[in-house]
């Protein structure tokens, strides 16, 4: 492999964090972030107000209630139907995936094999880059965000429906 490759040439991780070394010593308002599998040169913090203001941009992306917690339902059990979301959430839920299917932070995975073939729903890259994620992998284990239910109560109903249909998953994998 080292006869294919110069081994003196640093890697790309090596590049940007070298590159990151120097924009911070040298107070650059930027800096390079690895996101979504990928990397994206993004301002400091610190200057996000101005750049809206000379851009006239409102403020980031925001989402109701129940449209955060249909792309949490999605994000941990993706591919998901409409109706499964439905059930965990107790409400008709047809006007927020269609919000976030507009807003691209959801798509269109396939069809489940069931009765009526329903529409299956997964998050999509701009889902990653909205959130700072990596990957999915990178959030919270339902294990973790079930330690929260001591700072807020209201969390519970929702993680415990989470948790008994992950504990079940568990089950069978293990038969």
């Amino acid at each position: 492999m080292n006869q294919v490759f110069d081994s003196s040439v640093p890697s790309l991780k090596e590049s940007v964090k070298r590159l990151n070394d120097f924009y911070l010593a040298n107070e650059r308002p930027y800096s390079i972030n690895s996101i979504a599998g990928g990397f994206q040169l993004v301002t400091n913090p610190n200057y996000d107000i101005w750049i809206r203001r000379l851009l006239g941009k409102s403020n980031k992306l925001t989402l109701s209630s129940a449209a955060l917690d249909t792309l949490a339902i999605i994000a941990y059990k993706q591919p998901i139907g409409r109706y499964d979301i439905e059930a965990i959430r107790g409400v008709d839920s047809s006007g927020v995936i269609k919000t976030l299917l507009t807003r691209n932070l959801i798509m269109i995975k396939g069809r489940a094999d069931g009765p009526g073939r329903p529409l299956l729903y997964s998050t999509t890259k701009r889902f990653l880059d909205h959130f700072g994620l990596n990957r999915l992998s990178d959030m919270p284990k339902l294990k973790e965000v079930s330690e929260l239910i001591d700072s807020d109560p209201s969390l519970g109903e929702q993680i415990a429906v989470f948790e008994s249909e992950e504990m079940k998953e568990n089950e069978n994998e293990d038969n």
